[in-house]
């Protein structure tokens, strides 16, 4: 459930006749509790309040008689079993009036309950979304897009040929125009609710008239007053009150969908609320999944999006106009040519959506100018705005996306026309509506962005954004098609990037004319691994570096339990002596910004080296191979019962069955067995029914793959298809992919008699020094650089990661220390068998000898590296990339170097 479906059901409850004894149930329907929890609470109800509902850790309500909500409420306070469940929320009604509690926020409300629906944002925890601060202030965005939502589907319903592509554009735009009109009566653009009064009063009693007093209304507002256009045109008495508006908002065709009776109501009850309360910054993106059936789902997932497009805005260019603002001080002439500065700023968008960076943009420049106007003293009355709608430029694929960003845009600068000058000469100012801002429908990848925003001098350009990321493997036909337009002259590597990487590329072109600076929100995966040496040394290598970066967290949304894409925001700008920005998250959730000369591809404080595979260790470091690869359908494989009942019945295959160590085996523990067959081993084994059933089942499944490399593996149905290496005398194994959660990377020690899975690597009777290099803070740290990751997660790489990290040359007794902290490490995790990796490493229960154990064993590293502990993590990659950098120079390799500044 999200906000939007929630407001929907809470109001639904509100408005129906009040059920005591189901009202608890669909209160908690309404908060995404599924059947069959409401069957189990029906059932085994543990309150100890008669016409109580009790969930643990969550809420306890009761229903009470009328007049009786503040006792009822009392006793939920008192009551033993809201503190042994450890109800976070209490909630009393009579379903008259209702008084509630969050527990845990220590708030407290009481309203009639009809009110209830206003109050949703209160209760959001019990759906697992916390990110609800805004909401709880202000809710207008979530109920307004909730009622558009209802409205807009009736109306497809009625209205099929305009659900139609054809007609989508017709629909769209009628939304944008409504939302207008709704926004216009409740800021006095339109007086006296003018427009739903009017829709009210001449659809009293015919409905099915309602879409023609509309087009009506509509025709009226694209007639110029100043011309005579409406004596001309012949508008309608009831019509005459609205004003000449325009802007292209109101011309073109005029017709409307029809209307039934529900649509109608739908269309009055969105037309009751306060549309001056909007958010056009977040606004936008919530009515933009109104009309996009595929992002209908996501309706109301953008709220917390505003912060984090400050991450993108404010090191872009935001905060350098306010440091030359703090540097202006009072000085007149300084502030006049900030002033001027700021009139002379375009801020373009390539992937705009409903235009909310754009609108940000906008909203914090105004806030930057009013500051100036205050210091200049100017009377309120006087202001006047410096920065035109038309300095706004943008490219979006949706046509009603389109629309939306214009009126967000139109929305923002009347309400920083509200603020910063006054109501007045905001409502003076917006009609009829000017040039809303340059925001083109179509591909941004296909589009030439000099015609888009072509260069003006003595203008400053900053391109920002957050595209579509899209990894190689979910591409389109289209999209790939876009990236071939772009990279396919440069690289022949360019189908291994994301979609993203095709506006970093065009950002950098744009700019090498232009000198502008580019930021974009992007999938942090553009920046580990394989991609790397693909995208930038291109755009090294037009003389571009990276400005700023914020290294990968949740770009969060307000799904349930707070779902979200992991990101990194990338900032990219002409090579200057300017510092370098990187900000990250620190391990209290703060912010930590550093300054640094470089910032390299990997986003890391270093020179712009690029780490490539190496495909053997250059060194006596051990030999890390991929685990053993099954291809076999599962059938080579047995739980623990299956092998117990092969042994019972013959016990001599127990010759021919070995323990099976995948991902989950090695990480959680679980116990699973492999068929391992030499080939002279073959023929005795299929005299074992059973074994020759699984022997002849992967014969059958690899003949009959659709990968060709498969097939051939036919002939040899009782062995792996891909065999990679088996210890004599044990394994070290690392798992491919693993947590960032976890401190330390998962190392273990195996017997020769495990058979290692193909989601591990494996380092076949290496010396057990290797264990603890790969056990150290500063492998983690190289690996969560250099290697891909999946999500936040570590993708291991033995070519890239392991054969590529920095190892000073160890003498004999370097390696006797190292050799002894591995151990140690063992012995540690020994003392608390049967406990697994998982159990071992989970962050907040490791135990205190292990991490006694990894301390030590850093210690010594590190002390190997520079004589002492490293004081953090920037420090081991900047020695890391050092050590790389001398490593490839005594091979004879080659590092990409940054170019002197120009």
């Amino acid at each position: 459930m999200n906000p939007v479906e929630i407001e929907e059901a809470v109001s639904r409850i509100a408005e129906a006749s009040f059920n005591p004894g189901e009202f608890p149930f669909e209160f908690l329907q309404a908060f995404g509790n599924r059947d069959v929890t409401i069957k189990r609470l029906r059932k085994d109800n543990r309150s100890d309040i008669p016409g109580a509902v009790l969930q643990r850790n969550n809420i306890h309500l009761a229903v009470c008689p009328e007049g009786l909500v503040a006792q009822t409420f009392n006793l939920l306070r008192e009551s033993p079993k809201t503190q042994s469940a450890k109800a976070r929320f209490l909630l009393a009604t009579d379903g008259v009036t209702f008084e509630a509690e969050d527990r845990t926020e220590d708030e407290h409300i009481t309203d009639v309950f009809t009110h209830l629906a206003d109050r949703f944002g209160f209760f959001l925890p019990l759906a697992g979304i916390t990110t609800v601060q805004k909401i709880k202030n202000n809710p207008i965005d979530v109920k307004a897009t909730s009622r558009l939502n209802r409205l807009y589907v009736e109306l497809l319903k009625e209205n099929p040929d305009w659900a139609t592509e054809e007609r989508r554009h017709d629909m769209n735009h009628f939304m944008a125009r409504l939302i207008f009109c709704f926004f216009a009566e409740d800021t006095g653009i339109f007086l006296n609710n003018l427009f739903t009064r009017t829709i009210q009063t001449m659809t009293e009693g015919a409905t099915d008239q309602t879409h023609e007093v509309m087009a009506e209304l509509f025709r009226t507002m694209d007639l110029d007053t100043r011309n005579d256009d409406r004596d001309k045109g012949g508008v309608k008495s009831w019509a005459r009150e609205f004003p000449y508006v325009n802007g292209n908002l109101f011309s073109g065709a005029t017709d409307c969908p029809k209307f039934n009776k529900l649509a109608r109501t739908y269309l009055l009850r969105a037309g009751e609320l306060n549309w001056a309360q909007i958010n056009p910054d977040i606004f936008g993106s919530m009515i933009q999944a109104v009309a996009d059936e595929g992002e209908r789902g996501a309706l109301g997932m953008h709220y917390t999006s505003v912060p984090n497009i400050r991450k993108v805005l404010n090191p872009l260019f935001l905060d350098v106009l306010r440091e030359e603002l703090e540097k202006a001080g009072q000085n007149t002439q300084k502030l006049h040519a900030l002033k001027e500065r700021l009139s002379g700023i375009r801020v373009f968008d390539p992937a705009c959506g409903s235009g909310n960076f754009l609108v940000i943009a906008y909203k914090d420049m105004r806030d930057i100018q009013s500051e100036i106007d205050d210091r200049l003293k100017i009377e309120r009355a006087e202001r006047k705005s410096v920065i035109p709608l038309a300095n706004f430029y943008g490219i979006e694929i949706r046509d009603f996306a389109v629309e939306i960003a214009r009126l967000s845009l139109l929305i923002a600068e009347f309400q920083s026309d509200e603020i910063h000058i006054d109501q007045k000469q905001a409502r003076l100012n917006v009609l009829p509506l000017k040039d809303t801002g340059h925001i083109i429908c179509g591909n941004a990848l296909e589009k030439d962005w000099f015609d888009v925003c072509p260069p003006q001098k003595g203008y400053e350009t900053y391109i920002c954004g957050n595209p579509p990321y899209k990894g190689s493997t979910w591409q389109s036909a289209e999209q790939k098609a876009d990236l071939e337009q772009i990279f396919g002259r440069r690289t022949k590597s360019w189908k291994s990037l994301d979609y993203v990487a095709g506006w970093f590329m065009k950002a950098a072109d744009y700019g090498q004319k232009t000198g502008s600076s580019s930021a974009f929100v992007s999938t942090n995966s553009i920046c580990q691994g394989q991609q790397v040496p693909i995208l930038w040394p291109l755009i090294f290598g037009m003389n571009y570096e990276i400005s700023f970066a914020h290294t990968s967290f949740k770009w969060a949304n307000l799904a349930a339990h707070n779902a979200g894409v992991t990101v990194a925001i990338i900032g990219i700008a002409p090579v200057s002596e300017r510092p370098k920005i990187l900000f990250s998250n620190g391990a209290d959730g703060k912010t930590i910004r550093q300054e640094s000369e470089y910032i390299n591809a990997y986003l890391a404080c270093g020179k712009n080296i690029i780490v490539s595979p190496i495909s053997k260790p250059q060194d006596n470091r051990g030999l890390m191979e991929w685990g053993n690869k099954p291809t076999d359908g599962g059938n080579l494989f047995f739980t623990s019962e299956e092998r117990n009942r092969l042994l019972e019945s013959y016990p001599s295959s127990a010759h021919y069955i070995k323990k099976f160590l995948g991902a989950q085996e090695f990480i959680r523990g679980e116990s699973r067995y492999c068929l391992w067959l030499e080939d002279r081993d073959r023929d005795a084994a299929e005299r074992i029914p059973e074994l020759n059933r699984r022997i002849q089942a992967v014969s059958k499944m690899r003949s009959e793959s659709k990968a060709a490399e498969t097939r051939p593996a036919a002939k040899f149905p009782h062995r792996f298809r891909q065999i990679q290496s088996v210890a004599k005398n044990y394994s070290l194994v690392v798992a491919r992919v693993s947590s960032e959660n976890r401190e330390y990377l998962p190392v273990g020690l195996e017997d020769y008699d495990t058979i290692i899975g193909d989601r591990n690597f494996a380092l076949y009777d290496a010396p057990l020094w290797n264990m603890a290099l790969i056990a150290s803070r500063l492998h983690w740290v190289w690996i969560g650089t250099v290697c891909v990751r999946m999500r936040t997660d570590f993708s291991y790489s033995n070519t890239l990661g392991w054969n590529t990290f920095p190892v000073p040359t160890l003498t004999e007794k370097n390696r006797a220390d190292l050799t002894r902290c591995a151990q140690d490490i063992l012995l540690a995790r020994e003392a608390h068998f049967p406990a697994t990796i998982a159990d071992l490493y989970d962050p907040d229960k490791m135990p205190d000898n292990l991490r006694a154990a990894h301390d030590r064993n850093d210690e010594v590293l590190e002390r190997i590296y520079i004589g002492r502990r490293f004081r953090n993590d920037t420090e081991r990659l900047e020695k890391l990339f050092d050590l790389y950098s001398k490593m490839i120079a005594k091979k004879g390799g080659k590092t990409k170097k940054k170019k002197d500044a120009a």
